[in-house]
């Protein structure tokens, strides 16, 4: 009987290979053209027990061959889709029992059989069409020579095979629960939840495995390969590998081909993969995110968008062997942001507001006469702030504000303004805002460019200082306070005091020093002086100066710190 070794061999060597030297009947010769990796240089043999990644052509087949010697054997084939659906089917063909040639090594009776062998359909096993890993699992297979057919119609693809004779030994892929379901168990506006059930692989097999995370958009993933082939889609690792090219050399423990160890000593990886370590986080692309998290089995995803709809893919991958198993994903909509009150501005009237760190407020500005203009004043307290108008829906200021800002913008009959006011990333943002048709009398005092109070550092005395500061073309009030602090007093502290609208009013009446009129309408001379006596040597003050307006509106100017003379 010729043996099944050579079926195989002659059946996969090109025509165009005729003329090289066949490897004859001497078993060890054989053996050693098999180990010559040459002879399987674009070859379709699938190596027994080891999961193989190949490419596929749009419109192209690609077959793979392999043979069962012994009747009743078991035998499981895996086909995993990564970025397309796959048509693929297996079929059976029965190689002949006897050859006509007397054993002499002559190629001719191994030329028909080849011939026989191509020109026979063979029977087929199982089909299947889409993009579910998909299984053919057979308890007790007939020998023969096995061919495996792929097929993708809609575009060049990546696939993978697991094929073995030994499924009940090898469990390469991770097993799933009796319950594969993953759960989202907390629900919010930016996070969500997950939970599932452990891999008995882990707690049973004691094989080491882990859990990865997949957020998405658009579906759930049936394979990791379908993810990890979203992932790198502009990677090497899509790439379509050049014709002639698309080879991934084994340790050729070949169906048929006896491994250089009897023994069943297999590597699931016929080419060793990096491990998947923990915490592994993938570059996003294309709206995606891959999260590896260890042996843990719930999961929170954070940075999410309110109201937005999020599928949920997790799965379990052998530390060892890096082949995963799918659980039955998700899909979850995040919770609507909370609906903001909206605020309504009355011409004229100066409104206070207090936005939450990095939180929003609206307000609503609907002037009952018909205007040609609107102008709104804006008084940040603390940290810059951000505005935003809308006339009728249409945006017509963005701008980051800072102290004291005035805007004007063309108005319409009838028309409605919604101001977006956003908190700065930082802290807690205070504002004082005015909207109206008629800004004729401006609500709060004008304000230099340079906010800050200049100390005299010569003319400190031990019992007074003297400081300066800008004033402005417009006759305001100025008033001047002080209070005697700690010498320990740092920025943090002068931070907290620094909240321009707090006017005069809220300090002691003990801490005033004075109050003054002072303007200049040439701004290059607008500077005015002040000396504070009655302090005691060696101690520490914070100075504030406050300009207060027309309509009794103050604003603060930067807090300064000195420190009178210990020794005069």
């Amino acid at each position: 009987m010729v043996p099944l070794h050579w079926c195989l061999l002659w059946l996969l060597l090109p025509l165009s290979l005729r003329t090289q030297k066949l490897p004859t009947r001497d078993e060890e010769l054989f053996q050693m053209q098999i180990r010559d990796k040459a002879f399987f240089h674009d070859s379709s043999v699938i190596p027994d027990g080891a999961e193989i990644n190949s490419y596929l052509f749009r419109d192209t087949p690609k077959r793979y061959f392999f043979v069962v010697e012994e009747d009743n054997t078991p035998l499981s084939v895996t086909v995993t889709p990564c970025d397309a659906p796959l048509e693929w089917k297996l079929s059976l063909q029965e190689l002949p029992e006897e050859a006509s040639g007397d054993g002499s090594g002559d190629p001719e009776p191994l030329e028909q059989q080849r011939q026989q062998i191509t020109n026979e359909e063979g029977t087929e096993l199982f089909s299947y069409k889409g993009n579910d890993v998909e299984y053919f699992i057979s308890s007790s297979s007939p020998s023969g020579l096995y061919q495996l057919e792929l097929l993708s119609t809609e575009k060049d693809t990546h696939f993978k095979v697991y094929a073995t004779t030994t499924p009940e030994s090898d469990q390469p892929y991770p097993e799933l629960p009796y319950d594969p379901r993953v759960d989202v168990t907390s629900l919010g506006r930016t996070t969500v939840t997950l939970a599932w059930k452990p891999s008995p692989t882990a707690s049973l097999l004691r094989q080491p495995i882990q859990y990865c995370v997949v957020i998405n958009k658009e579906h759930n993933f049936k394979s990791l390969c379908a993810v990890e082939a979203k992932l790198s889609a502009d990677d090497a690792f899509m790439m379509a590998p050049k014709p002639g090219l698309d080879f991934s050399p084994f340790d050729f423990a070949h169906f048929g081909f006896p491994s250089e160890n009897s023994g069943k000593d297999r590597s699931f990886l016929a080419k060793p993969s990096p491990k998947l370590g923990r915490h592994v986080y993938s570059r996003p692309k294309v709206d995606i995110q891959k999260i590896c998290i260890g042996n843990k089995n719930i999961f929170t995803v954070s940075d999410l968008k309110p109201d937005t709809q999020y599928y949920f893919d997790v799965f379990v991958a052998n530390s060892n062997s890096n082949m995963s198993t799918a659980y039955v994903g998700t899909f979850a909509r995040t919770k609507e942001e909370a609906k903001q009150k909206t605020v309504e501005l009355k011409d004229g009237k100066v409104t206070d507001v207090f936005v939450k760190r990095k939180g929003a407020k609206f307000l609503r500005f609907a002037p009952v006469s018909s205007h040609q203009k609107v102008t709104f004043f804006i008084h940040s307290c603390l940290d810059a702030i951000q505005i935003q108008v809308r006339r009728d829906g249409k945006l017509l200021l963005s701008q980051n504000v800072e102290g004291i800002r005035q805007f004007q913008l063309r108005g319409k009959p009838k028309a409605k303004y919604l101001i977006r006011l956003k908190g700065h990333k930082k802290g807690a943002s205070m504002l004082k805002i005015l909207a109206t048709t008629r800004p004729s009398k401006q609500p709060f005092p004008a304000l230099p460019e340079d906010t800050r109070i200049k100390a005299f550092d010569k003319l400190r005395t031990c019992s007074s200082a003297t400081v300066a500061w800008l004033g402005t073309q417009e006759r305001n009030k100025f008033c001047i306070y002080k209070k005697e602090v700690d010498d320990s007093y740092n920025e943090d502290q002068k931070k907290r005091e620094q909240n321009q609208c707090l006017g005069p009013d809220t300090r002691k009446k003990s801490e005033k020093v004075l109050c003054k009129y002072f303007h200049s309408q040439n701004l290059q001379k607008a500077v005015t002086t002040e000396t504070i006596k009655g302090l005691l040597p060696g101690k520490s003050y914070l100075l504030d100066v406050y300009v207060i307006g027309h309509g009794g509106h103050s604003v603060k100017y930067q807090s300064k710190v000195v420190k009178t003379r210990k020794f005069c």
